[in-house]
This record gives structure tokens, C-alpha cells and sequence, in this order.
């Protein structure tokens, strides 16, 4: 089977179908999890003892870049833009409010 690129495409089992879509439910709830992880950090940022903004920022850079290669594939694969982008969020508030508290 012809995939993109034109490379040979492995036919995967119902099994391993099921396990990927699993993998994928996980990798995605985690990720959200992590994103979400910035509210302390946000509420540091209020309570005057502001974070180091880098980590933040790299991190929304990072989501924004994930969520439009998720977006812009032919494709969109959902699984890639909706862990990324509560990153974008949660990343940009959290830089923000540790110049703006």
C-alpha cells in the first residue's frame, strides 16, 4: 500500500489499531495535563514571586508549531492539536503575567 511520500505503508492489525488509539488518548490527556501544570506557576506569578518566563515561552512556541503542523496536514491530526493547544494558552498566560501582575 502507497502512503505519502510514496513510501510502502506497513496494513496494521485491528489490535494494533486499537493499542495506537489508546497511545494516543493517553499521549493527548497527558499532554493537556502538563499545559494545565502552568496554573501554579500563573498563580506564583500573581502572588509577586513571577517565574522564569523562558520555559513558558519555549513551551508556546513549541505547541504553536505542533498544533499547525496538526492543522496544516492534509489530513488534521486532531490527536496533535488538542494536546498542544492548551500550550499555546496556558504558555502565553503564564509569560505574560510575569511581567503583568
Amino acid at each position: 500500500m502507497q502512503g505519502e511520500h510514496g513510501k510502502k505503508r506497513k496494513v496494521l492489525d485491528p489490535g494494533q489499531v486499537k493499542r495506537l488509539d489508546l497511545l494516543s488518548k493517553l499521549a493527548t490527556f497527558t499532554c493537556v495535563l502538563m499545559y494545565v501544570s502552568y496554573i501554579p506557576e500563573i498563580m506564583a506569578n500573581f502572588s509577586g514571586t513571577p517565574v522564569n518566563p523562558i520555559q513558558p515561552l519555549v513551551a508556546m512556541i513549541n505547541a504553536t508549531l505542533w498544533t499547525g503542523y496538526g492543522w496544516l496536514k492534509p489530513v488534521k491530526d486532531w490527536p496533535i492539536i488538542i494536546a498542544n493547544f492548551p500550550g499555546i494558552l496556558f504558555g502565553l498566560i503564564t509569560f505574560v503575567t510575569v511581567f503583568v501582575h
